[in-house]
């Protein structure tokens, strides 16, 4: 993970606000950063490039915005 605090697009801070939260979407956490004194995440998405910031996107760090801090899953590799 690299904290990244330029990288070069407007952050749109998002905040989900109304209704049940409705399926899910698996997406890869690969660092963080602080613009204008809002922490985020910096999320790889499997959408392609054309979407958001060249492919990522970035939510509210430490809100647990859509589950993002309580359902983390990593992997070990086998030595």
């Amino acid at each position: 993970m690299k904290e990244d605090n330029n990288i070069g697009y407007a952050f749109h801070q998002y905040s989900h606000s109304a209704g049940e939260s409705q399926g899910g979407h698996a997406v890869k956490i690969i660092g963080w950063g602080v613009e204008n004194g809002v922490k985020y995440w910096l999320i790889s998405n499997s959408w392609n490039t054309d979407w958001g910031e060249n492919g990522l996107f970035r939510i509210l760090r430490g809100s647990n915005e859509c589950d993002i801090e309580k359902f983390v899953v990593a992997g070990l590799p086998k030595l």
